[in-house]
C-alpha cells in the first residue's frame, strides 16, 4: 500500500492525512497523488515528499479513472456541508459510484471512506436531511461493490485549520451575543489529527477490511457548550441564545441568501435532530490503538490570543 490516492486531499481532514501518509512511508518510496480542480489553492501540501498535486476533476469518470490506474488504496474524503438536492447527490452518491467503477476498471480494490456520524442504518427511517440521507446513500454504494472497504464516520472535526471552531470565535469577538440554531443538539467533537491517523491506520490494520469506525472525541457536548468553549478559549466569551427551530430555521434561511457559502442552512438545522454521537454499535478509534484527544487538551492552542500565529499580532500593531 505504497501508492495512494486521495480524493478530498486538499481540504482541512486531507492535509493531516497527507501529513500522515508521509510519515507512513518514511522515505520507503511510493506517491501519495492529490487531484484537485484548482492546484494553486492547495500549495499546502505541494511541497511535502511524495505528494504528486494533480489538476483533474474527480467528478469526471474518465478523469477519475486515470488517477485511480496504479494505486494500492483510495482514500475517499470528499463532502460537501452545503448545497441543492443535486449537489450533495454529485458529492456524495454519483462519486462513490464512479470511484466504484473506476477501481472495477484499474482492478484496485482498496478503499477507506469517511462518512459521517448520524447516517441511517440499513432498514431504519430515512434522516431528516439532505446531507445525512446522501451520506447513507454513498455508504450503500460503496458496500455494495466488490471492494475492499473500511467506512469511518467521524462526528465534527476540529483542528487548527477547521471552519467551525475558528468560525464561532471570530463571530465572538465581533458580536455581543451569540444566536445559535441547535444549541441543545449534542456532538462528540474529535481531533483532525486522531482522525487522519484513524484513516491511515486502517490501511495496515487488515482487520479494519469490512469495518465501521466510529471517530468520536472522549467528550459529549452540546453545541451551545462548544460554542461558548470557543468564546472563553478566544478571549471573547459571549451570551448564547439558543433558539427554537422555527426561528432557527428563519435565520439559516436569510443566510442562505447571502452571498458566497453560508455559515448554516436549513439543511444543517435537519441535520442536527440527529445526535451526532458515537452509538457503540460499532468500534471506535481505540480498536486502531488511538486514544482521542479533547478539545481542551488541543483548541486553547490556537484559539488563544497568546498561541498560534495570533502570538505575532502585537508585533505587527507597532510596526508604522
Amino acid at each position: 500500500m505504497n501508492n495512494i490516492l486521495v480524493l478530498g486531499g486538499s481540504g482541512f481532514v486531507g492535509r493531516s492525512v497527507c501529513d500522515k501518509l508521509v510519515e507512513r512511508s518514511n522515505g520507503a518510496g511510493g506517491r501519495i497523488t492529490v487531484p484537485s480542480r484548482k492546484p494553486a489553492r492547495a500549495k499546502h501540501i505541494q511541497m511535502l515528499p511524495t505528494v504528486q498535486l494533480v489538476a483533474a476533476d474527480v467528478h469526471d469518470p474518465l478523469q477519475l479513472r486515470r488517477l485511480v490506474q496504479g494505486a494500492d488504496a483510495v482514500i475517499n474524503l470528499v463532502a460537501i456541508l452545503h448545497g441543492s438536492e443535486a449537489a450533495f447527490e454529485r458529492a456524495h452518491v454519483a462519486l462513490p459510484r464512479a470511484l466504484v467503477a473506476a477501481c472495477a476498471a484499474a482492478g484496485v480494490r482498496r478503499v477507506v471512506h469517511v462518512s459521517a456520524l448520524g447516517v441511517s442504518e440499513p432498514g431504519a427511517a430515512p434522516a431528516p436531511s439532505l446531507y445525512l440521507r446522501s451520506k447513507t446513500a454513498g455508504e450503500a454504494v460503496l458496500r455494495a461493490a466488490p471492494l475492499d472497504l473500511t467506512v469511518l464516520r467521524p462526528s465534527v472535526i476540529f483542528g487548527e485549520h477547521d471552519r467551525f471552531l475558528n468560525l464561532f470565535a471570530t463571530l465572538q469577538a465581533v458580536f455581543p451575543f451569540m444566536p445559535l440554531a441547535g444549541a441543545r443538539s449534542r456532538f462528540q467533537p474529535v481531533w483532525v489529527q486522531d482522525v487522519a491517523q484513524a484513516i491511515v491506520a486502517c490501511l495496515d490494520t487488515p482487520s479494519s477490511i469490512g469495518q465501521t469506525y466510529e471517530c468520536a472525541g472522549p467528550q459529549v457536548l452540546t453545541l451551545q457548550q462548544i460554542v461558548e468553549a470557543a468564546g472563553r478559549w478566544s478571549g471573547h466569551p459571549r451570551r448564547v441564545i439558543g433558539l427554537p427551530e422555527a426561528l432557527a430555521r428563519l435565520q439559516a434561511g436569510m443566510m442562505e441568501l447571502l452571498p458566497g457559502e453560508p455559515l448554516m442552512s436549513r439543511d444543517n438545522v435537519a441535520s442536527m435532530r440527529v445526535p451526532n454521537v458515537a452509538s457503540g454499535r460499532w468500534p471506535g478509534l481505540a480498536a486502531l490503538g488511538i486514544t482521542p484527544a479533547s478539545m481542551e487538551a488541543v483548541v486553547p492552542g490556537y484559539l488563544s490570543a497568546n498561541q498560534g500565529v495570533a502570538r505575532l499580532d502585537r508585533w505587527r500593531a507597532r510596526r508604522p
